[in-house]
């Protein structure tokens, strides 16, 4: 009799810890599979417009903070690049403030176009020249080296220093379209970024190059032309002609993830605040609007 008790006792145990184990190992199963599940991540890279980078970057930040599930990288080194990496499917975006159309080696038919913002341009000097407004004709005078110390321009006698935006950039492209009307510019050191630009016309007497608004500080001076400032408002009506629309390009149509943020680009709070707060300018203030051909239309 008391054996009988002893094995019902050991068999009693045995079950108890098959049973335990089970629980602990399916208790263990969902576990993983719930860790796997919260930890799935969708990542989105933007590459491309030194012009756009700064408005992307803090959407991005503020994306994230109620999107856990997306991680952006936002990354510069100009519209060309942003073109062919996003083309070649590299990244999810490709960032350009010129039209796909308008870069050679680009098929613009494989990319989708979501314009985000308005960005003005202008050209910058450094602030000892005495010069705060030229003609089209002398700015383009002056990028094309035909005119070569400020004194000839109503400024100080000092050598004008040329520093222009490097081959593929959309900076440069809406420059050129706009004030060299075909006319090749002069040979001169180049550099691939807005922020670089900035620096180096702040600390180079006699300095002139040309930067998008949200680039302008109190160390450089933007220059009027014929007379009409750089400013938001002459933007909208294209009374300010240096302009361009902010491209993010997608190749085909945008997966969940990039469709989801491309969206909150467009949104209120983007669009009403931070485009604004930024230095660029809405979409929907524009009262003109422009084609790939550079052709305006009201």
């Amino acid at each position: 009799m008391h054996k009988k008790t002893l094995v019902s006792t050991l068999v009693a145990f045995s079950l108890a810890g098959l049973l335990l184990g089970g629980c602990s190992s399916n208790s263990s199963k969902k576990s993983s599979s719930s860790d796997t599940k919260a930890a799935k991540v969708t990542k989105i890279t933007a590459v491309g417009s030194t012009a756009l980078q700064p408005l992307v970057e803090q959407a991005a930040q503020d994306y994230q903070a109620t999107n856990k599930d997306v991680n952006l990288t936002v990354q510069g080194g100009g519209s060309g690049t942003g073109l062919s990496q996003v083309q070649q499917g590299a990244v999810q975006i490709g960032n350009s403030d010129i039209f796909a159309e308008q870069s050679s080696g680009i098929k613009a038919k494989q990319l989708v176009d979501h314009r985000v913002a308005v960005v003005g341009m202008t050209p910058v000097v450094n602030p000892t020249t005495g010069v705060t407004n030229v003609t089209m004709a002398q700015l383009r005078d002056i990028f094309t080296g035909k005119i070569t110390n400020w004194k000839q321009v109503g400024g100080k006698d000092q050598k004008i220093s040329v520093i222009n935006r490097a081959q593929g950039s959309g900076t440069r492209a809406t420059f050129k379209s706009a004030v060299l009307e075909g006319k090749k510019a002069v040979t001169s050191q180049e550099q691939d970024s807005n922020g670089t630009v900035q620096k180096l016309v702040a600390s180079t007497p006699g300095a002139v190059s040309y930067l998008a608004f949200s680039y302008v500080n109190t160390k450089v001076k933007a220059l009027s032309i014929n007379n009409v400032k750089p400013t938001d408002t002459n933007v909208e009506s294209n009374k300010w002609t240096i302009w361009s629309y902010e491209h993010m390009y997608t190749k085909g149509q945008p997966d969940k993830a990039t469709a989801g943020f491309l969206k909150y680009m467009t949104s209120s709070k983007v669009q009403g605040d931070l485009v604004q707060k930024l230095g660029y300018i809405s979409i929907h203030d524009m009262k003109v609007t422009k084609n790939a051909k550079n052709v305006v239309t009201k």
